[in-house]
């Protein structure tokens, strides 16, 4: 069997460390699922996720030249179907969370947007600078 990128095979692991497990393919060669390409979810402990000699399937990521071979197990999973509603979303433009501007142009609703962030950029850098100045290190007078 030759390894091709992108091929989903089975393979048994054979070695599990503390950066990934060792997964041996049918064909005899070795290969390496890193420990970010377990699971979709974050993976502190490899060994809750895989055990020795348990078989899975993994996907081929990479070769490199000196023959290493990199696998993925969570790329190998069936992907998540994709839910399609057979009508378009419909979007309510004259309504919205952005206060009371219900038949406003667009330049009126740009303009809006930007009077109310500029407010909340000054009251953010207001709020930030009173933190600041409070209770930092004072030097004394010294003449």
């Amino acid at each position: 069997m030759l390894v091709e990128v992108g091929k989903i095979v089975e393979g048994k692991v054979s070695g599990i460390t503390n950066f990934g497990a060792f997964v041996q393919l049918s064909n005899g060669q070795t290969g390496l699922v890193h420990i970010s390409e377990v699971a979709e979810e974050y993976v502190k402990d490899i060994k809750a996720h895989l055990n020795e000699n348990q078989v899975v399937k993994v996907k081929i990521i990479s070769v490199d030249k000196n023959g290493k071979i990199s696998l993925s197990i969570k790329k190998a999973l069936d992907p998540k179907p994709v839910v399609k509603s057979s009508k378009p979303a419909e979007i309510d433009w004259n309504s919205g969370n952005s206060g009371n501007c219900g038949n406003l142009s667009f330049e009126d609703r740009l303009s809006k947007f930007m009077k109310d962030s500029d407010e909340k950029l000054h009251d953010l850098k207001k709020n930030f600078e009173s933190k600041r100045g409070g209770g930092g290190y004072k030097r004394s007078a010294q003449y």
